[in-house]
């Protein structure tokens, strides 16, 4: 019998799958998609929620409390993997899962019918918070016992097409949410969306929570877990044995390093932050800017299964560090060309027409701000702030010490004001800023040049096409790191801490590597005036990943999981 085949001697690799494998995978990406849809939602709609939760504070203050809301839920998965991780190398896969998955729904549709602060005070942030980090948690333990789970049910072989299933389940929970969103928008219309209808889509996730639970329920626990539990080999203390004996301990901090920091700053930038880029930096509209991620998801999600399927004929190693290499080498123009494709103005003027920002450089902070708690007040910062918001080019020269920043937008000469100054001088500053870089060639609002689809079909003229088709690269590049990358890390680690060894640096990259993503970039282009040197945070991560990747992490696609039990 090969090393490929199945305990009947037939190549796994060159037969169909059976009926049980594939609702293995269904209970599990099915149940895997609904999480993700669960946690996106609170992204999509930051806003509504803050105007719903911390209505007592100003409109800053509460999308700061918002996002610091939406923050916590990344903050705490690599808890949820320790915690998750732990019950599931004790206990089993299956009924971890399940009941991280019953947490995350039911925190979900909590969401959707807690009262708003004007009904029951302060008490409905803090609930709020709470929902958030259960949330956090849950997600913290579902990947990792979905991704073992799936892997230890997979012939040998073929566990990279098998897992790569599951891969898909971040993408499609995200257009999920997108398209929910968008359907219920439509139907209520944005008025009544934003008082209540905002709940819907979050109300309706009980009903996806009864059939994820109901077809997990159905399902027996893994193969590989049964025969280690016959064997008495499993852990009595998986977190221990995981991380404090170096032995084992190396390959969890090799992962992260070698292979999830990088997939991590990819799939977010090609996700995430393309969304970010596409409405925070090109000033795209809500409604265009989600079609067109949308469609891109819809064109390249295919590509997790193409990777996840070739990692098992060429190796996970490859792939993984070759979408890395790639996105590194082609993010700056791409998102260049994305940009001149979507917002031509805007790209002529950051080309044409630079500002210059003069300032005592001991005024001028890095505006690195995660959390969206800390202040900058000082005339530089204000000034840089207000710039970058707007997408305006712009070089710093050091002016004299103590002495207010100066703005010089062609032959326009403006003084800034301090953060601390009165409203109304805050106001009028900005508004003559304002008035200053539009008449140099800075786009409007309303800038008829700009891409915009008004509906979910609109994308087939050619301007948006061409920006999909540039989205759609960025998803590829996804795809290539992201597929192979649950196989990856399940056949790095032995059967007995598994499920904890693989779970804390996937979220630790995934959560913080990837999560500070959008906030770093940002205060590097406030920083420098240039939109595109946000893109030197993932291109640096990925890689240091390609490096060491090559250089340390082993190809494990030929390791047989159920015999493997750690470096001998």
């Amino acid at each position: 019998m090969t090393q490929a085949a199945d305990l009947n001697g037939v190549d796994a690799r060159s037969r169909p799958m059976t009926r049980e494998e594939k609702k293995v995978i269904l209970a599990s990406s099915l149940g895997t998609i609904f999480e993700w849809y669960d946690f996106y939602l609170y992204g999509s709609l930051a806003a509504m929620i803050g105007a719903q939760f911390f209505s007592a504070f100003p409109e800053a203050q509460r999308n700061i409390f918002a996002l610091l809301a939406f923050a916590a839920g990344f903050l705490v998965r690599p808890f949820g993997a320790l915690v998750f991780g732990r019950v599931g190398d004790l206990v089993g896969r299956k009924y971890t899962f399940l009941i991280t998955i019953v947490i995350m729904g039911a925190s979900t549709f909590l969401v959707g019918v807690l009262p708003s602060y004007a009904t029951i005070g302060v008490a409905a942030p803090i609930i709020l918070i709470a929902l958030r980090c259960l949330q956090g948690l849950a997600l913290g333990g579902e990947y990792g016992g979905a991704a073992v789970y799936v892997a230890e049910h997979a012939p040998h072989g073929r566990r990279g097409f098998y897992t790569s299933w599951i891969q898909t389940t971040a993408t499609l929970g995200l257009l999920l949410s997108l398209l929910v969103i968008l359907f219920v928008r439509v139907q209520v219309g944005e008025k009544d969306f934003a008082e209540w209808g905002w709940r819907i889509p979050f109300i309706v996730s009980v009903l996806l929570l009864a059939i994820s639970v109901w077809i997990r329920l159905q399902m027996n626990e893994s193969p590989a877990f049964q025969k280690m539990k016959a064997e008495g080999k499993g852990s009595k203390a998986p977190l221990s044995e995981a991380f404090g004996q170096w032995k084992n301990a190396k390959w969890a901090l090799l992962a992260l390093l070698g292979l999830v920091a990088g997939q991590a700053v990819v799939w977010y930038t090609g996700q995430f932050y393309a969304l970010f880029f596409l409405q925070s930096i090109l000033k795209i509209d809500l409604f265009t800017s989600n079609v067109l991620i949308a469609w891109s998801l819809i064109l390249g999600t295919g590509g997790f299964i193409l990777f996840g399927s070739l990692s098992d004929r060429i190796g996970r190693k490859p792939i993984i560090l070759a979408g890395c290499l790639i996105a590194a080498v082609t993010y700056f123009p791409l998102f260049k060309y994305l940009t001149a494709t979507a917002n031509p103005t805007l790209y002529k003027a950051q080309t044409e027409r630079p500002v210059v920002v003069t300032a005592d450089p001991k005024d001028c902070s890095f505006q690195f701000n995660p959390t969206g708690t800390a202040k900058f007040t000082s005339s530089c910062d204000i000034t840089k702030a207000f710039l970058a918001s707007n997408s305006v080019s712009y070089t710093t020269v050091d002016g004299p010490a103590g002495q207010p920043a100066k703005i010089k937008v062609g032959d326009t000469e403006i003084t800034s004001v301090p953060g601390t100054a009165p409203a109304d001088q805050l106001a009028a500053f900005r508004a003559q800023l304002g008035a200053a870089i539009t008449a140099n060639g800075y786009p409007a609002a309303n800038d008829p040049a700009k891409v915009k689809v008004t509906s979910f079909f609109g994308v087939f003229n050619g301007q948006a096409f061409t920006a999909v088709i540039i989205l759609t690269i960025l998803v590829i590049y996804v795809t290539m790191v992201y597929g192979p990358i649950a196989a990856a890390l399940v056949e790095l680690f032995p059967t007995r801490i598994r499920y904890t060894s693989m779970s804390l640096p996937y979220h630790i990259g995934n959560g913080w590597f990837g999560g500070l993503l959008p906030a770093t970039s940002f205060a590097m282009v406030a920083q420098t005036g240039d939109i595109f040197y946000g893109l030197w945070y993932p291109i640096v991560i990925a890689v240091a990943t390609v490096v060491i990747g090559a250089l340390f992490v082993p190809e494990t696609k030929d390791r047989d999981i159920f015999t493997y039990d750690g470096e001998k």
